[in-house]
């Protein structure tokens, strides 16, 4: 007998019938003598309807208040998921954060899990029942409700399996397992049997919308075993994502490609070259909360060097404005911008044993014609920046060079040679 944690998303709970589904589903598991714990999300769409509303009401509103509403999505699936397992003929009990109790601070809207009362977690589990625990919200030491954010019911479900010690925690999407590229883009696309959290981590925060990077996080710092499966599927062993095995076995030197078409470009020209003047630049940046992905630093000739970074394009114009006024201060030449930039990164824990990794990235980009505008490395990803009308050839063509596609199966002629070789991937 395991314990598990299942979290369900928004789409997977996006109706009543979906909500009866994932009971079935769920009753199937304590039918094979687990103990369950389920952690839904709200319904698809709900938050956004429930927020609506409140800025309906203020432009700006209240966090505290805006907590007290936004955390009533999950309650409502709670219920009803409760409800639909009673319909199976089994025991459940449904629990909000505030009752279980998670314990978070008091940073309204985001805030982060301090601890969790597992006590009445355990006794319901020990009384027969499957555990109902509402994702995304918590209470601060206070009494008052939190909610820790969006995607946070992702982060739920894994400090739950933190806590109680969980054999794995499985998190149901619309998708039936992790890829080493969005399959949208390349339908070559192959599905990843096991994943390391750091290639996880570097692939959710470098553009892949599978896990959300908290949960990911929370993950790896506790060892809990995180496997992404389908809602949709009923069979399947979706991706494990785990910790790095010591292996003599030869891993692939790239896990996956991932991109992010979201990004920004700012170029502030001429600028002083001189000590602090990276931070006179980005400090005012960051004051304003807003995060800042790469950067690149060219020296000229004249005792000036040209300062370059990426944001989100949402924060674009945000940030031009604070550096229109920063530029003036610091006596610079002149500002540029651009949101016609995208990100596209190689992922791999292989790289760390295996050079040349990036000059054969670059490599393949250049044979299409496709300019690097900024670079960024670690261990286990080279990250480039690109035109945003590449991005879908740039995807395809690492996915390529990188041995990433699913193996093709040969067809047999009427000679019975083989018309099309294998490709077995790296």
């Amino acid at each position: 007998m395991a314990l598990i944690v299942q979290k369900f998303g928004g789409t997977s709970v996006g109706s009543t019938e979906r909500i009866k589904n994932v009971a079935k589903r769920v009753a199937r598991w304590q039918a094979q003598g687990h103990q369950v714990i389920v952690v839904p999300s709200a319904m698809a769409g709900e938050t956004n309807r429930l927020i609506a509303l409140a800025k309906e009401i203020s432009p700006s509103p209240d966090p505290r208040e805006l907590d007290v509403i936004a955390s009533t999505g999950e309650q409502v699936t709670i219920g009803l998921l409760a409800m639909a397992m009673h319909a199976q003929g089994v025991k459940a009990k449904s629990f909000t954060g505030s009752q279980v109790t998670v314990l978070t601070d008091s940073t309204f809207t985001k805030a982060r899990i301090l601890r969790i009362d597992e006590e009445r977690i355990r006794k319901a589990l020990a009384e027969g029942n499957v555990v109902v625990v509402a994702g995304f919200q918590g209470a601060d030491a206070h009494g008052n409700i939190t909610t820790l954010g969006r995607g946070g019911s992702d982060t739920s479900a894994v400090a739950l399996a933190a806590a109680l010690k969980a054999d794995e925690c499985q998190i149901y999407t619309d998708v039936d397992g992790v890829y080493t590229t969005d399959p949208r883009v390349v339908p070559e696309a192959r599905k990843l049997d096991t994943i390391t959290f750091e290639e996880m981590l570097e692939m959710a925060s470098l553009g892949s919308k599978v896990l959300q990077i908290r949960s990911v996080e929370f993950a790896g710092k506790y060892k809990v075993k995180l496997r992404v499966l389908s809602s949709f599927e009923d069979e399947g062993d979706g991706t494990l994502i785990t910790v790095e095995e010591k292996s003599t076995m030869e891993q692939p030197v790239i896990s996956g490609i991932a991109f992010n078409r979201d990004e920004a470009k700012l170029t502030m020209l001429g600028v002083p070259d001189r000590p602090g003047i990276a931070y006179q630049i980005l400090g005012p940046i960051a004051d304003a909360n807003i995060d800042v992905d790469m950067i690149i630093q060219n020296i000229g000739r004249d005792e000036t060097t040209d300062f370059s970074f990426t944001v989100h394009r949402g924060d674009y114009n945000k940030a031009l404005a604070i550096l229109e006024s920063v530029r003036t201060k610091i006596g610079a030449r002149d500002l540029t911008g651009d949101t016609t930039t995208c990100k596209v990164s190689a992922v791999g824990v292989g790289m760390r044993s295996h050079p040349g990794v990036a000059s054969k990235m670059f490599g393949a980009l250049a044979k299409e014609g496709i300019n690097l505008q900024m670079i960024s490395t670690s261990e286990i990803k080279i990250s480039v920046v690109i035109e945003e009308k590449y991005l879908e050839l740039a995807v395809r063509v690492l996915h390529k060079v990188f041995g990433l596609e699913k193996p093709q199966k040969a067809k047999l002629s009427l000679t019975g040679r083989d018309e099309t070789d294998i490709i077995t991937p790296s």
